[in-house]
């Protein structure tokens, strides 16, 4: 299998959907197209920002079909490929093999958690039957374990496994990762919270896994350039747009899903996709819209469909 780097800003593509199991194609394609004009490095799909747990498997391996399709090579495509099903896993994968992408990732099992010796064996097998290499994916909130620093360097021993994407936003345990993962220099170390990715790339992280680049794929590109360029002013300047965004399009309502809440309507006002939400989510309503429609002008972006 040829061994692959994935480094800079691959953006975690959320979903446009008409309904529960219906895909908005036109928007799906003005998406990708709208990601990959930033000057974006990667796609990751079926991740946590794409509400993969809530769709249907059908429309899992349809997403995969046309993403792959649409992106035609420009750039790697991850897959998202978690499950509580080591065989759903493994179908999805076989299916983005076939599709044309480049990685697949995967957050361990959720509802038991496992221990670690039970993560590396779990990971090790997973990554003996699978066609394409392997991102783990650290998402403690959501799947109720941390891959600890002596777990990962134990499941990267395998020659499949290329890489992880940590979602703790815990910088201690981010620097503790590269240090132990210095004697293998070609894994990379994804951040996912847009926050703390300039900070990370600057101590020697590989890149982020950016929600924010749905929206406004260049301004996160542009800080992962400023910090792999050393460009301290020009980060500082990002940065505070990013915690613009992060501080007012993120928490419109009271909301654990406030977050995917605001990327998704933002692309609906930007005249991008339908924001329809897979349940058990829903959309903003007109009031939280209308909000969101006066921060984005606060911010000074111009909105098309209000």
């Amino acid at each position: 299998m040829e061994k692959i780097r994935i480094k800079g800003i691959i953006p975690p593509m959320i979903t446009p959907l008409e309904s529960m199991n219906r895909l908005d194609v036109e928007g799906l394609e003005r998406l990708i197209e709208h990601i990959l004009d930033g000057g974006v490095h990667g796609l990751f799909i079926l991740g946590t920002t794409g509400e993969a747990q809530s769709l249907s498997y059908d429309l899992r391996y349809e997403l995969i079909e046309r993403v792959c399709d649409q992106v035609a090579g420009r750039v790697p495509v991850l897959v998202g490929i978690t499950d509580t099903s080591l065989y759903e896993s493994v179908q999805m994968a076989d299916r983005a093999y076939k599709c044309g992408a480049s990685a697949v990732v995967s957050a361990p099992p959720y509802y038991y958690a496992p221990a670690q010796q039970e993560l590396i064996d779990f990971y090790l097998g997973l990554a003996d039957m699978l066609p394409l290499p392997l991102f783990l994916y650290n998402m403690p909130s959501h799947v109720k374990v941390v891959f600890e620093p002596d777990t990962v360097k134990a499941i990267a021993q395998h020659p499949n496994v290329i890489g992880l994407k940590d979602s703790s936003a815990n910088l201690v345990y981010f620097h503790s990762l590269i240090q132990a993962m210095k004697s293998h220099p070609g894994f990379s170390l994804l951040m996912g919270p847009e926050e703390l990715t300039a900070e990370s790339v600057l101590m020697g992280g590989d890149g982020g896994v950016n929600g924010g680049a749905n929206m406004f794929p260049k301004l996160y590109v542009d800080m992962y350039n400023a910090a792999v360029a050393q460009d301290i002013d020009e980060v500082r300047s990002l940065q505070d747009r990013i915690m613009a965004i992060s501080n007012s399009v993120y928490k419109v309502g009271r909301y654990g899903s406030s977050y995917l809440k605001g990327v998704k309507c933002t692309c609906s006002l930007l005249g991008i996709c339908n924001d329809f939400m897979a349940l058990p989510f829903q959309k903003f309503n007109a009031p939280e819209r209308a909000k969101l429609k006066n921060i984005l002008e606060g911010l000074g972006v111009d909105v098309v469909n209000p």
